[in-house]
C-alpha cells in the first residue's frame, strides 16, 4: 500500500495503518524514567500518536505522576490482552518483577534487574508480533552490572535476544541523523572497529534507515577518524586504508555516499541541508555535536535489528530524579519517531 497520508512525518494513521501498539518500557526506577514517563502519558497526543503499554511499576508511576503534577488512568494488568480489547486505562505490566521501593536518586541492583528483565519480556512481546515496537525510557550501566548482568546496555540486550549479527546505535533528531560504526567499548578498542567491512555495513544499515523514513534523498556522509580525516595520510593513514574503500564499495552498490570527510566540519554541513546523515566512526564523535545542539530532541535508534526500538538519548540523572524537574521532550520525540518507523513499515513509501 502506499498512501500519502501515512509518512514519517503524519500525525494521524488511515484506518489501516492504525496507531501502533507500543512498549514503553521505565528503566531504572530511580532514575528519571518514571517522572518523564508520567508527564508524557498525560499528553493528549500520545494517544493519538500510539497505544502505549508500559513494561513497569504501576506504584512507582503513580508515585512519580503525583511529583509531577499529572493525574493517569493506570490499569495494572498480568498479561498483554488481545490488540481488540478494550483497557479501561494505560496497562501497566511489570512481567513477574515487581519494583523494590521507590528511592530516587539511588543506585540499586534491584532496580538495574527490573529495568533490565522489563526490557527484555517488551522484546519478546514484541517478537512475537503483540507489540509493534519499543520505547525505552534510561537505565544504568553501573545498576544493571550490580544486578549480575554483564550487558553494557539496552543495546547489547536487543541484539542477544533478537539475534542480531549487526547493529548499529544511532541518533535522529530532525534532520540531524547519526550512526555510528561502534558504540559502548573504549576508544582504543573503538579505533580498532575501523575497518572496510565495518563502515560498509554500517552505510548499509543507514541507507536502509533513511529509505523506510521515505526521505526524497538518502545523503549519507562518512566521517573521518583522525584530524582533518587524517590530511592525506599526515595524521593518520586509516581513511586511506579503510575508511575510503568502505565508502568506493558502498557507491558501486548505488548509495548515495561519500567521504570521508574530516570530522570537525562533516556535522555542520549535516546542520546546514548539505547530507541526510553522518556515519560516525566511535560513539563521542557522533554524540557530542547532536547532544550539543538538540539535547532535548535527539531520540537513540536501534537500527539493523528486526523490531523497532526507539530510547531517549539522555541517561538517569540521578542527580535530578525525584525532583520533577527532568523535560520529556526526549521521550515523546522517541513515541514519536517509533510510531512513525512502524507506520513506514506496515505502509511503505512509494
Amino acid at each position: 500500500m502506499n498512501d500519502s497520508s501515512c509518512t514519517a512525518a503524519s500525525t494521524a494513521f488511515p484506518v489501516s495503518c492504525s496507531p501502533p501498539r507500543l512498549a514503553i518500557t521505565m528503566g531504572d526506577i530511580n532514575g528519571v524514567g518514571p517522572e518523564i514517563l508520567a508527564k508524557v502519558l498525560a499528553q493528549p497526543e500520545i494517544a493519538e500518536r500510539c497505544e502505549p503499554v508500559v513494561f513497569g511499576s504501576l506504584p512507582v508511576l503513580r508515585q512519580a505522576a503525583r511529583v509531577v503534577g499529572t493525574t493517569l488512568e493506570l490499569r495494572e494488568l498480568t498479561e498483554l490482552p488481545a490488540r481488540n480489547q478494550p483497557i479501561d486505562g494505560i496497562p501497566v505490566l511489570d512481567c513477574g518483577f515487581p519494583a523494590a521501593a521507590w528511592n530516587p536518586g539511588r543506585l540499586a541492583p534491584e532496580a538495574g534487574r527490573c529495568a533490565v528483565e522489563w526490557l527484555k519480556c517488551a522484546i519478546r512481546h514484541t517478537l512475537a508480533r503483540k507489540l509493534d515496537g519499543i520505547v525505552t525510557c534510561p537505565l544504568n550501566k553501573e545498576g544493571i552490572q550490580a544486578a549480575g548482568y554483564r550487558y553494557l546496555g539496552h543495546t547489547e540486550i536487543l541484539a542477544e535476544l533478537t539475534h542480531a549479527p549487526d547493529y548499529r546505535m544511532s541518533l535522529f533528531a530532525g534532520n540531524i541523523r547519526v550512526v555510528h560504526i561502534s558504540s559502548h567499548c573504549p576508544l582504543a578498542e573503538a579505533i580498532t572497529r575501523v575497518t572496510c567491512d565495518r563502515i560498509a555495513t554500517s552505510v548499509r544499515i543507514a541507507h536502509a534507515a533513511l529509505v523506510q523514513l521515505g526521505l526524497e534523498r538518502q545523503r549519507i556522509a562518512v566521517a573521518g577518524l583522525n584530524p582533518h580525516a587524517g590530511e592525506a595520510g599526515v595524521l593518520g593513514t586509516e581513511e586511506a586504508d579503510e575508511i575510503a574503500p568502505a565508502v568506493d564499495l558502498c557507491r558501486r552498490e548505488g548509495i548515495d555516499c561519500s567521504g570521508p570527510y574530516p570530522p570537525d566540519t562533516v556535522f555542520k554541513r549535516m546542520v546546514d541541508g548539505e547530507f541526510d546523515l553522518v556515519v560516525a566512526m566511535y560513539h563521542d564523535q557522533g554524540h557530542i555535536p547532536v547532544k550539543l545542539i538538540a539535547m532535548d530532541q535527539g531520540v537513540n535508534v536501534t537500527l539493523g535489528i528486526p523490531i523497532v526500538r526507539t530510547s531517549v538519548d539522555h541517561g538517569t540523572a540521578y542527580d535530578i530524579a525525584g525532583t520533577g524537574a527532568a523535560r520529556p521532550d526526549s521521550l515523546a520525540a522517541a513515541i514519536r519517531l517509533a510510531a512513525a518507523l512502524v507506520a513506514s513499515k506496515e505502509c511503505p513509501h512509494a
